[in-house]
């Protein structure tokens, strides 16, 4: 059963956790905007080498994978460090990181320097997905934390969105290095207010033995005092997702990852392809992948706050088994509404579950495990993100009906659905739901 409790400490203290999910949900848009706006931009750079040189098709899809290979390494690089150095300290440098990343790339000449940019910015990217997770479960209240995670994850399809527009009403006036600056932006818009109003976790600063310090932030920012630690772990992030404890658990929730962001990105590259094919002209096909998005932000938030009263794991089980039903029903030549509003019901079994994945694993591992486990999440994950287009390549390539390639994408949503059923339950502080006395006496303590 999930923690229901929802209760403010304070006003300071839910001011405080509006600033960190804000921020959060902020630093996710620009990482969403980043990945999606090379695409936005490709066909400019295809049609005049003399912006970087001339691109082929084959060297354009190359360039859009060094991104989402970044990705995979600054996540795991993230989590490889973060259970270490703290969450505040991780979420700054890496919206440094990708905000220089993206102004390099906006200044590159040349096709090399233009890709070494891009996986330089993928790090900073896949940092932030990976921190961001971690972030919200230690400040969020229980009965919030897979909503929360929702919303800040809910940025990469906002992000995306921001990019297509942007670029159809900003491209032709300050070109592809234009939209490559406003990705940059953060540097000086969202880095001096996280230098200002994003805390350290106090739950991390426990686990760490930083019991003063973790006081001090508390009383700073009205936050509830955590309670007192347990020794420290002996074993701290990846590390502790080897042990016993969480091994099969990690490798499953991965499992899960790897079939949810396949789907995103094979979806996402291909069904206005797919469409296209059956017959739909540009502004139809691209209708469609408007649909996926928007369902997926909406019924991500809406399949969030169930996750909140049920626990996350039937859910994202349930929204798995509606992508695989969604995909099966494209297939049958439904008139365009019902066609419609099964795309919306696939974004949100494939874009939607990923959010919920994230805020599964966010809240399914002690502070100690919790940045690698979110880091193992999104890095192992992305290997799926970046077959998912080559898969739905080769089938598109083999002269393969439609039908054909929303079967074998049906198919991963229900193996992804079977996998989320075997995750073993924890029965730690962030399941199990408070005792009726403790829920009464209000939140003065978060456990760690």
């Amino acid at each position: 059963m999930a923690d229901n409790t929802t209760t403010w400490a304070s006003p300071r203290h839910r001011n405080s956790v509006i600033w960190v999910v804000a921020l959060a949900t902020l630093a996710i848009i620009f990482d969403g905007y980043d990945l999606v706006v090379y695409g936005t931009i490709l066909p400019t750079l295809m049609a005049d080498p003399s912006q970087i040189g001339a691109i082929s098709a084959q060297q354009g899809g190359a360039l859009g994978s060094y991104a989402l290979i970044g990705v995979m390494v600054g996540a795991l690089l993230s989590g490889a460090f973060g259970d270490r150095i703290g969450r505040r300290k991780m979420m700054l440098i890496n919206i440094v990181w990708f905000s220089v990343g993206m102004g390099a790339a906006a200044m590159a000449t040349s096709i090399t320097s233009f890709g070494i940019l891009r996986f330089f910015t993928g790090i900073g990217v896949g940092g932030l997905v990976a921190t961001a997770g971690a972030v919200v479960a230690e400040f969020a209240p229980p009965g919030k934390r897979n909503l929360f995670n929702a919303i800040v994850y809910s940025g990469v399809p906002a992000g995306g969105v921001l990019a297509s527009l942007l670029a159809i009403v900003l491209r032709d006036a300050i070109g592809w290095r234009g939209l490559f600056w406003i990705g940059a932006l953060p540097l000086v818009i969202l880095l001096p207010m996280a230098l200002v109003k994003l805390p350290e976790s106090p739950m991390w600063l426990q686990a760490r033995g930083r019991t003063d310090e973790a006081a001090a932030v508390c009383d700073k920012f009205g936050l509830p005092r955590p309670t007192a630690a347990p020794a420290p772990a002996e074993k701290v992030g990846f590390a502790a997702l080897a042990t016993r404890r969480y091994a099969l658990g990690t490798t499953l929730l991965g499992l899960m990852s790897f079939a949810g962001l396949l789907l995103t990105y094979g979806l996402n590259t291909w069904l206005p392809k797919i469409m296209a094919d059956a017959g739909y002209d540009a502004k139809g096909s691209l209708a469609f992948l408007l649909v996926l998005n928007g369902g997926a932000i909406i019924g991500g938030l809406l399949a969030s706050r169930i996750a909140d009263g049920r626990g996350p794991q039937p859910v994202i089980a349930t929204t798995f088994g509606l992508a695989g039903l969604a995909l099966i029903l494209l297939t049958f030549g439904f008139p365009l509404p019902v066609l419609l509003t099964a795309v919306a019901i696939a974004g949100v079994g494939t874009i939607g579950t990923q959010v919920l994945i994230y805020g599964f694993v966010s809240n399914y591992y002690e502070t100690a495990a919790r940045g690698a486990g979110v880091a193992w999440c999104a890095g192992f994950g992305r290997l799926g993100g970046i077959f998912g287009p080559i898969i739905g390549g080769l089938l598109i390539g083999a002269g393969l009906s439609n039908d054909v390639s929303f079967y074998i994408f049906a198919g991963i949503a229900v193996a992804g659905a079977l996998v989320t059923v075997f995750v073993p339950v924890r029965r730690g502080a962030q399941y199990v739901a408070r005792t009726p006395e403790a829920a009464a006496a209000g939140p003065t303590t978060v456990e760690v």
